[in-house]
């Protein structure tokens, strides 16, 4: 580590001069590790200098600083004992790109997700309370966080309690797209901007030296007319105290003086209060300053182009073909012809591909900033009004409108289509990033179809055969490159119906989405062998195409799952339901996702560790094999029988 600063306490001897060596330090350690191991660059980087105010002043981990998403939180992994493993960022075994409660007593509360901080600080400022204790505890909101709905919950609660609370607003005008919102822009009024503030604080000092005698005088008129203009506009101030808050800023949140005094100003207020802080996401890089958007995160940066200034960040699009932009191609160009089709999404339209659709279609593009649960209802409005909405989320993020889609989508049969996107692993973001429960979930919502595509082309189809349908529809698909192995699309696809690839006589391996080409490859492996594996590639876990897994199950014996998803209620929980139902009992088991988070590492590497790679499939495969004969022939009907539960000690 370049610097001697280990722990917090380790600060309190730093003058301003000494913070601001040790934001550049921090800043160039944080740039040459993320561009070599990838991560949450450009938030963090805007956030060094209010992170090391914040321990100054403070006394962590006694104080508690709960960060909101996470992405601004590596200057604070720095300062907290993880300096000399820095460099390990995201690898594995290495320290996570988020705060997390087991890695340090410092992370007192874990967040991958956006606009959690402020409930969870209440909660420790009302445990505090009960415990009659009295240190401070601050949330430190930011990238778009604060137009979040449970933000705004938690903001009404705080109000209603009126405990000492602070929430550090860090505003850099930036989620992972630009913020939306009546709200977000509210706080960012023209009397917030960073020129405003240097205009006041450049005018007292002329003001001093042409008037020394009335300098003072007239610096209060001003500042007295600057109250009344921001009260004339319906301030911040005014709007916070409607909820209960003391409003404080807009302060730079790039100079350290200023922040470092409102801190310890605020400090001594025992009621909720909200500091403004402006901030520029990327600060100190230039590429992520003039484009923050593409190096909100990034897998990899080539530093010896960075330094010349001319840089295209690992994390935006590539030339070569992803999921992402096949559905993003795919909304454009049926745009052209569906005139009621709309696309909305949380805060990601760059993310999730619909760049392209927002900047053809203004007035048929819905972005609603980190709001997942509106966005579903939204689209349930919308169908109901007879429109065809697409919903653009990332798997993980959709978790939090399961809500919505049960009360407001799907009981009301509602034809809203959601486009899943980083469905599965996801490598390095690790545990609160992977999209491993949505099978599982959406299969609980009635009447919803559920559906993987294995290849660039079936996502088209499922696409397409989504439109058409009366009620709710949900596509998950992985992030990354796509497959290329078909040549073209096939033919329509029916609802409910998977296809056998590879026919065989000792085990049938179903697999869905992702997991469909490496099963295959298992097979081809497995023939080498003499054993012949037949491959189902089942498209749908809801409706379940139990005919085809009825006919493996008579022709082998065997049912192998795979499946990028949690093995409790997804693939391998429908096959096994289903084979519950047949009138004689057959062995199936399960690859996949189990009790345990998936820790972040390489993709490749945690499909391996979990088995969900061909060399893992081959070896599940060779242990069914070897742990359960192949049992007797017997026909084995396409419907499901009436409830028939095997013996305990079967094999199942």
């Amino acid at each position: 580590m370049p610097f001697k600063v280990k722990y917090p306490a380790d600060l309190k001897t730093l003058d301003v001069a000494g913070l601001k060596d040790l934001a550049a330090e921090m800043r160039a350690k944080m740039i040459e590790v993320v561009t070599r191991n990838g991560g949450h660059l450009a938030s963090s980087l805007g956030a060094v200098e209010l992170i090391l105010a914040l321990h100054h002043v403070l006394d962590a981990p006694k104080d508690k600083i709960v960060f909101d998403v996470g992405h601004q939180a590596y200057a604070h992994k720095m300062l907290t004992g993880r300096g000399e493993r820095f460099s390990g960022l995201r690898l594995e075994g290495g320290i996570s790109g988020f705060p997390r409660m087991e890695e340090s007593p410092y992370d007192v509360f874990g967040v991958g997700h956006s606009s959690t901080s402020i409930s969870a600080a209440l909660g420790f400022a009302a445990a505090r309370d009960l415990a009659g204790e009295s240190h401070k505890v601050v949330a430190v909101i930011g990238d778009g966080a604060l137009t979040g709905g449970m933000a705004m919950e938690a903001i009404n609660c705080a109000g209603a309690m009126q405990t000492d609370l602070l929430v550090v607003y860090n505003d850099n005008r930036m989620s992972i797209s630009p913020n939306v919102g009546a709200l977000s822009q509210y706080l960012s009024l023209k009397l917030t901007t960073r020129e405003h503030i240097l205009m006041r604080e450049r005018v007292k000092p002329i003001l001093e030296r042409l008037m020394p005698h009335k300098g003072d005088r007239l610096i209060r008129r001003f500042q007295r007319a600057e109250e009344a203009l921001k009260g004339f506009l319906v301030s911040p101030t005014a709007f916070l105290a409607a909820w209960g808050f003391k409003y404080i800023g807009p302060i730079d949140g790039h100079d350290l003086k200023r922040l470092v005094d409102a801190l310890r100003q605020v400090g001594r207020l025992r009621r909720p209060v909200l500091l403004h802080v402006l901030t520029t996401k990327g600060k100190g890089f230039a590429p992520a300053e003039s484009d923050p958007l593409s190096f909100h995160g990034v897998s990899r940066v080539n530093k010896a182009e960075s330094e010349g200034g001319s840089i295209e960040p690992a994390g935006k699009p590539k030339p070569s073909m992803t999921y992402t932009s096949v559905f993003g191609r795919f909304m454009v160009e049926k745009a052209k012809t569906e005139k009621k089709l709309v696309a909305i999404t949380a805060a990601m339209s760059q993310g999730t591909g619909l760049g392209e659709f927002f900047a053809l279609n203004p007035d048929r593009a819905f972005d609603v900033g980190i709001a997942e649960q509106h966005a579903v209802t939204m689209a349930a409005g919308l169908a109901a009004a007879g429109y065809k909405p697409v919903v653009a989320i990332y798997s993980t993020f959709l978790q939090r409108a399961y809500d919505q889609l049960f009360h407001d989508v799907a009981l009301q049969g509602l034809p809203v289509v959601l486009a899943i996107d980083r469905a599965g692993l996801v490598g390095e973001d690790g545990p609160t990033h992977h999209g491993g429960l949505d099978l599982a979930y959406l299969r609980t919502l009635p009447g919803m179809t559920v559906m993987a595509p294995k290849d660039e082309h079936e996502l088209v189809l499922m696409l397409n055969k989504a439109l058409t349908l009366s009620g709710p529809s949900a596509i998950r698909y992985p992030r990354g490159a796509v497959t290329g192995r078909a040549a073209r699309p096939g033919p329509p696809i029916e609802v409910g119906k998977g296809e056998s690839l590879k026919t065989g006589t000792d085990l049938a391996i179903a697999a869905i989405g992702q997991t469909v080409w490496p099963a295959v490859e298992t097979a081809e492996r497995l023939a080498a062998a003499g054993i012949s594996a037949a491959v189902l590639n089942m498209r749908f876990v809801k409706p379940l195409d139990t005919a085809l897994i009825a006919e493996a199950a008579e022709k082998c014996g065997r049912i192998l799952t795979v499946e990028e998803n949690c093995l409790a209620g997804g693939l391998f929980g429908a096959v096994s339901e289903a084979v519950v139902g047949f009138h004689r009992p057959v062995p199936v088991r399960g690859l996949g996702l189990g009790d345990s988070p998936v820790q972040h590492a390489a993709i490749q590497r945690q499909r391996a560790l979990l088995g969900l790679d061909p060399d893992g499939m081959e070896r599940a495969a060779l242990e069914f094999l070897a742990d359960t004969p192949k049992r007797s022939s017997r026909p084995i009907p396409s419907t499901l029988g009436e409830g028939f539960w095997p013996e305990p000690d079967k094999d199942f």
